[in-house]
């Protein structure tokens, strides 16, 4: 005769490792995190860096890494997404009301100590990825700086004679050409803002203002 354990031992169920679950997502977590952080000190080194190469920078195993990045590519594009985020958080603390000539200085100079630190990363980034993924990575910060070029214009400050997007690629072409001097060591990297921000207002100031 049944004694009912046999039933009711079908009816359990075993607890969920609800501990063990959020740790290995906890430690995924941190492992994705010390990747993206090692790759552009890695790139900086070499960028050729190999994957292996990366995942000894980030203190991980070459298959950990790959548990996270299946290619060389998606890495790259991770790590350039992941760089640009952390430099929207600062860009946005950047104020751009006021004189648009003092806005547009304090933004260029923010924006050259960022290009600095992820420089290495972008430039690999260039010749791995489409060039319209990169551009699509950057429309948060060429959106405020062509609203602020815009509103310079507006009110007689910047050159209106000029198209705001002749004037974005300006912007652009100046500060990595800045970046290539540094490396190439004919320009101090302490005073590489102010010589683009110079070079950008003197080129981009209204006729009356020249």
């Amino acid at each position: 005769m049944p004694n009912g354990k046999g039933a009711a031992g079908a009816g359990e169920q075993k607890p969920v490792r609800r501990g063990k679950t959020a740790n290995q997502r906890a430690d995924a977590q941190r492992n994705r995190a010390k990747i993206l952080a090692a790759t552009p000190d890695a790139l900086r080194k070499d960028p050729d860096a190999s994957v292996a190469d990366i995942a000894a920078e980030a203190g991980v195993g070459r298959m950990t890494l790959y548990g996270h990045f299946k290619t060389r590519a998606e890495l790259i594009d991770a790590t350039l997404a992941d760089s640009l985020e952390q430099a929207e958080v600062v860009l946005a603390d950047v104020s751009l009301d006021g004189d648009p000539g003092e806005a547009f200085e304090a933004l260029i100079t923010s924006s050259w100590m960022l290009l600095e630190r992820i420089r290495a990363v972008l430039v690999v980034a260039q010749r791995e990825l489409q060039p319209a993924r990169i551009r699509e990575m950057h429309e948060k910060a060429e959106a405020r700086m062509r609203g602020l070029l815009e509103r310079g214009q507006c009110e007689g400050v910047f050159r209106a004679d000029l198209p705001v997007d002749w004037l974005l690629a300006v912007t652009h072409l100046t500060m990595n050409a800045a970046a290539e001097e540094v490396t190439a060591g004919r320009l101090d990297r302490d005073d590489a803002a102010r010589v683009i921000v110079v070079t950008l207002r003197s080129a981009f100031a209204a006729n009356d203002r020249v």
